[in-house]
Formats: structure tokens, C-alpha cells, sequence
């Protein structure tokens, strides 16, 4: 039996309301996009666990942070992805989907050595990259909302990105499926370069998309591909 088929919602009951929904649960989602070769099952529990943090359902969470951990996700990084995600989804998402994680660490004896530190060192910073992002937020809204600004620099670019508990190229794959799965298609062209930068390769996000089809439904995939599209063709018109 597959991992992942071991963690599919109550089949029984799932059953006798929608005989449809569970075969299909079964079929497409289980033994279907989280047997497709384009993408890891490690990476493939990171974007789950991400659409479900950012879309705050909880119900399902511990359930699929076991798998995560089957899959080889270190609890150390589903530590750090619920830090980033507060940032990128909501602070009471991420409490929440703490709580939901709380009893699946405890029942897997899981230590305070093993999560992400309060006070890392840091990973080196791009100073002439971060100044160019800075000056050009500063400019366009200081006027508007310096506290905003202000944070945007000192907490997330000078700190939290910079948090060594979770690869750049993961932190980005977290952040790009919790923009995707709440609607923030604005935000997604910035953050899905960078995620490029940091090594996802292009077929891997578009895998991303794949496997968001089914937890964050298709029309908010469907919004995203014309910006994914957009990115690729711009980066490979830049290559040239």
C-alpha cells in the first residue's frame, strides 16, 4: 500500500455520502497526482501542507504532517514553513495550524532540539539585491504606509528569508503555493522569479500547479497559469 493512500480522509465515511468523491479521492488525487513523477513527494507534502496552512484547514493537517514526515520533510522545516506562512497567510493561520501539528509531534516524540531555532545565524545576505528591493518599496510607498515598508525590510528580507531551518528554493516553493491559494496573483510574479533563482526549475512549478489543481480548486490554478506563463516567457526571452 502507498504512503500516501494511507492518509486518504475516512474512506468509509467519505463513502456514504459521495461514493464518487472517495473513488476519486482514491484514483485521481492519491493514487494519481501524488504518484506523478514531475515532482518529489517531499515537495509534493510541502505544497499540500502549505495550500491547507494558507487556506486554514485543519481538519486534515496532522494527517498529511505525518506523511510529510514519512516523505522525508524534517520537523524542523515544518517548524520554519509555519513561520513563513504566518508572514505570507495570516499569523492566526499559522497558530492554528500549530495546534493542529502539536499532537503529531508529540506522538512522534519529536524534541525541542529538532525544530527551527528562535535565533538562528543567518544566511549571507544579498546587500546590493536587498538595497535595489528596499529603494524601490520605499519609493513606490512610503508615503503610503511607511510602517509597512519598514517591516517588509527589517522582518521578512533581512530576516526571515534569510533563516537557514528552510532551503531559499523551499522557503520560495511555500510561499508561491500560499499566493496561489489565496488568490494573490499580484504577488506571484516577484516571488515565482525568485523561487527560480533559488532553483526550482520550471517544470517543477509547473508541477506545483498540478498538484494545487486539487487543494486549492481549479480556478485558482487557472488564474495563476497565465502568470506562470507570463514569468517563463520572460525569463527565457531575458536568456537570449
Amino acid at each position: 500500500m502507498s504512503t500516501a493512500s494511507t492518509h486518504a480522509p475516512a474512506p468509509a465515511s467519505v463513502e456514504s455520502v459521495s461514493p464518487a468523491l472517495a473513488h476519486y479521492t482514491r484514483t485521481a488525487l492519491f493514487d494519481g497526482v501524488w504518484k506523478r513523477p514531475g515532482l518529489s513527494p517531499r515537495d509534493r507534502s510541502l505544497v499540500t501542507l502549505a495550500a491547507l496552512v494558507a487556506l486554514d484547514q485543519t481538519r486534515e493537517l496532522p494527517d498529511y504532517v505525518k506523511l510529510a514526515l514519512d516523505n522525508g520533510v524534517k520537523p524542523a522545516e515544518i517548524s520554519e514553513a509555519l513561520l513563513q506562512l504566518a508572514f505570507y497567510s495570516g499569523w492566526q493561520n499559522a497558530v492554528d495550524a500549530a495546534l493542529a501539528t502539536q499532537p503529531v509531534f508529540a506522538a512522534r516524540g519529536i524534541q525541542p532540539d529538532q525544530l527551527a531555532a528562535v535565533s538562528p545565524r543567518l544566511l549571507p545576505l544579498d546587500a546590493a539585491g536587498e538595497a535595489k528591493r528596499a529603494r524601490n518599496v520605499s519609493q513606490q510607498f512610503d508615503a503610503v504606509s511607511p510602517g509597512v515598508v519598514q517591516n517588509t525590510t527589517d522582518l521578512l528580507f533581512r530576516e526571515l528569508w534569510l533563516r537557514p531551518d528552510l532551503a531559499p528554493r523551499d522557503r520560495s516553493l511555500v510561499t508561491v503555493t500560499a499566493l496561489i491559494a489565496t488568490g494573490q496573483a499580484l504577488a506571484v510574479p516577484y516571488h515565482l522569479n525568485r523561487a527560480l533563482d533559488n532553483g526550482l526549475t520550471q517544470a517543477e512549478a509547473g508541477e506545483v500547479l498540478t498538484q494545487l489543481a486539487f487543494y486549492t480548486g481549479w480556478p485558482r490554478v487557472f488564474s495563476a497559469l497565465p502568470v506562470f506563463k507570463q514569468v517563463f516567457e520572460q525569463r527565457a526571452a531575458n536568456a537570449h
